[in-house]
């Protein structure tokens, strides 16, 4: 029996809001906490290995807008060299960064990031690269490349986080897991950097 192929998309921005920031509830204002605690660092590779539960991973994306020193400041500088060294652990983790960029105008934002998941999942789907597209993203301009590949027989999952999910990617996937604290702690460890 063939074993189930599977390729993961990892949106970088919203799984780095949903582990690693504090933000506001935009229904109500309250604050939505971090998953990882400050100092503690996420095993993606771990991470991606229980996402396939034993099926065959056929390739792993991470897909980031590169930070630049954009005002000249050591925090700049600081935030460049830590992203570079972090991507440079997800590659060595057998990870392909894709990498989008940052727009710095009146908000600090990713640009190009969601397009660059959404050509991967058809056009992997096109070259027959994996039966299931497991999406780790809550961004809704996924949906039409979602129900494009579901049309050519291509299955997807989607992997929210209890502090972060997305109801319209939800309802598109063929498979909905929304992950809690408890279920992510087994991949949060301590650094000694």
């Amino acid at each position: 029996m063939k074993t189930e192929r599977v390729k993961i998309y990892i949106d970088g921005g919203n799984t780095y809001k949903a582990l690693f920031a504090d933000y506001k509830n935009s229904k109500d204002n309250s604050l939505i906490p971090r998953i990882v605690p400050k100092g503690s660092k996420f095993s993606y590779k771990n991470f991606a290995l229980f996402l396939a539960s034993g099926r065959d991973i056929c390739g792993k994306g991470y897909y980031v807008g590169i930070v630049k020193n954009y005002d000249h400041t050591q925090k700049s500088q600081d935030m460049v060299m830590n992203q570079q060294k972090f991507l440079a652990k997800l590659e060595n983790d057998g990870f392909l960064i894709e990498r989008g960029k940052i727009v710095y105008d009146h908000k600090i934002r990713e640009k190009g990031v969601d397009v660059k998941i959404a050509i991967d999942i058809v056009i992997d789907c096109i070259e027959d690269k994996y039966d299931t597209a497991i999406v780790v993203s809550s961004d809704t301009d996924l949906i039409p490349a979602i129900k494009y590949v579901q049309s050519r027989g291509k299955h997807v999952e989607y992997i929210g986080f209890s502090n972060y999910t997305s109801v319209g990617l939800m309802k598109e996937c063929d498979a909905q897991r929304v992950l809690s604290n408890v279920e992510l702690a087994s991949f949060i460890y301590q650094s000694p950097n």
